[in-house]
C-alpha cells in the first residue's frame, strides 16, 4: 500500500482541521466576491463545543466547494485545504484498491450515476472529437443485467443503448450473446462503442467476464472504450477477491465508477470517478471561465464535505481493517446461503458477494415488505434480495428465516 495508512482518531482530527484552516476563513478575510458562505449561523448553529471533535460536521458548516478535477493542476485556491484531502481519497482508491501504477484523474462525484454519465460522456465526446463520429454511430453497451445508469446516460448524451442478454441461472454475458448485439448494432450503423461492464450489478451481485468483451471486440476490430461500472462492488470486491481484472492493471480498463455511500457508508453523494490521464479534458468545460482550473465534471459544484466523510472512514479503518469487514460480512452471507439451503429455498448468490437474491415464488409479499427486501421488478417481482452490511446482523437474519416459508 502506498498511501492507504490507518490513522488515529487524534489524527484525523488533526488533518481535517489543519485541512480546514487552509481554506477561506468568511469569518476573518475579506473576501466579497465568492458567491459562496459558511452555512448560514441564524438556523445552523456554530459555536457548539463539541463542535472542536467532529471534524465532519465543521466541514459541513465551512462549506467548501470542491468544483472541478483537483489532480488537474489548479483548482479554486479558497479551498485548497480540503481539496488536498480529497486528491488522497482518489490516490487511495486508484493506487491501493484498483492498481492503478500511471497517471490518472478522478473526483467525488454525486454517485454511482453521475460518475458513470461522466464516463460514457468522455468517450462520446472523444469519438466525435478524434473519429469525427455522428452521434448515430455511437453505441453503449453493458448487460441486461446492469444498473439503470446506462440508460439514463443513452438517454441524457443521445447515443443508442443495447443491451447483452444473461444466462438465467448464473447471470453471465456470453460471446455468442454480445455477437448477436454487436450485430444489431451495426446493422444499425454502429462503428465505435463504449462498454460498460458490471463490478457486482446492482440486484444480483454479478461480475462480468470482461475478457469476453474485450477479446471480442478486439478480434472483430472493433473501436471501443472501456469503463467499470463498481458503483456498488468497488468498496468490496477488490477486497474479497483482489485477484481480478476490473481495475486498472487491465489495460483495456480506462475508467472506473466506485459509490462510497454503500458498503463504505458514508453519506449520500459520494460517488467516485477514476479515469486515466489524458481523457478528462474531452468533459473541459471552457465556458466555465471563472472558475480557477475551469470544471470538468457534470456535476460542478459540490460539497467538500463528502470528500472528507470518505476520507476520514478509509483512515480510520486503513486497508487491513477493510479486508477485515469484507470478510466478515462474506462469513455472514455464506450462513445466509447455507440457512436457505437447508429450507430448500432457491437463491442466487455470485461467489464472493455479499448480496443474495431469492426467487420470489419462496416468499410471501408480507414477510418482503416486513424486512425490507428489494424486488427486482416492483410491478412483478420474480426476485428479491437481501444486501449483507453491517447492520444486516445474524439475528436479524435469523428472525427473518424464521417467518419464511
Amino acid at each position: 500500500m502506498q498511501k492507504w495508512k490507518k490513522l488515529s482518531q487524534q489524527e484525523i482530527r488533526k488533518r481535517i482541521f489543519s485541512a480546514l484552516s487552509e481554506n477561506v476563513d468568511y469569518y476573518t478575510e475579506n473576501i466579497i466576491g465568492l458567491p459562496a458562505s459558511h452555512l448560514d449561523d441564524k438556523v445552523f448553529y456554530q459555536n457548539a463545543p463539541f463542535l472542536e471533535d467532529a471534524p465532519y460536521l465543521s466541514t459541513l458548516i465551512h462549506n467548501p466547494n470542491h468544483i472541478g478535477c483537483h489532480t488537474l493542476g489548479e483548482s479554486e485556491s479558497f479551498f485548497k485545504g480540503t481539496q488536498e484531502l480529497e486528491k488522497e481519497v482518489i490516490k487511495i482508491c486508484a493506487e491501493d484498491i484498483l492498481y492503478c501504477e500511471s497517471d490518472y484523474d478522478g473526483y467525488v462525484a454525486s454517485g454511482g450515476t453521475e460518475a458513470n454519465m461522466q464516463a460514457v460522456w468522455i468517450y462520446r465526446n472523444y469519438y466525435k472529437q478524434e473519429h469525427q463520429a455522428k452521434l448515430s454511430e455511437i453505441a453503449l453497451i453493458s448487460s441486461s443485467d446492469a444498473h439503470y445508469s446506462s440508460a439514463k446516460a443513452s438517454n441524457v448524451l443521445q447515443i443508442d443503448f443495447y443491451k447483452v442478454a444473461v444466462d438465467e441461472h448464473d447471470r453471465s454475458i456470453s460471446k455468442n450473446e454480445l455477437k448477436k448485439t454487436i450485430a444489431q448494432a451495426e446493422a444499425d450503423g454502429k462503428k465505435y462503442f463504449i462498454i460498460m461492464a458490471n463490478m457486482m450489478t446492482t440486484m444480483f451481485g454479478s461480475v462480468d467476464d470482461v475478457s469476453i468483451y474485450t477479446d471480442t471486440f478486439t478480434e472483430m476490430d472493433l473501436p471501443f472504450k472501456l469503463h467499470v461500472d463498481g458503483a456498488y462492488g468497488g468498496f468490496f470486491y477488490p477486497f474479497a477477491k483482489p485477484e481480478n481484472d476490473l481495475n486498472f492493471s487491465n489495460p483495456h480498463v480506462t475508467s472506473i465508477t466506485l459509490d462510497a455511500h454503500k458498503m463504505l457508508q458514508a453519506p449520500y453523494g459520494t460517488g467516485i470517478f477514476l479515469i486515466r490521464k489524458n481523457w478528462m479534458h474531452y468533459a473541459n468545460t471552457q465556458e466555465a471561465s471563472y472558475v480557477e482550473g475551469q470544471d470538468f465534471t457534470l456535476i460542478g459544484s459540490r460539497s467538500g464535505a463528502n470528500a472528507i466523510a470518505i476520507w476520514m472512514i478509509l483512515m480510520t479503518y486503513g486497508p487491513n481493517g477493510w479486508f477485515e469487514k469484507t470478510l466478515v460480512l462474506n462469513h455472514r452471507t455464506e450462513w445466509l446461503c447455507k440457512a436457505l439451503a437447508n429450507k430448500n429455498i432457491e437463491y442466487f448468490r455470485y461467489p464472493d458477494a455479499n448480496i443474495v437474491t431469492i426467487k420470489a415464488q419462496y416468499l410471501k409479499p408480507a414477510i418482503c415488505k416486513k424486512y425490507g427486501l428489494i424486488p427486482d421488478n416492483h410491478q412483478n417481482p420474480k426476485w428479491y434480495k437481501i444486501v449483507v452490511m453491517d447492520h444486516v446482523t445474524i439475528e436479524k437474519l435469523e428472525l427473518f428465516l424464521g417467518e419464511a416459508p
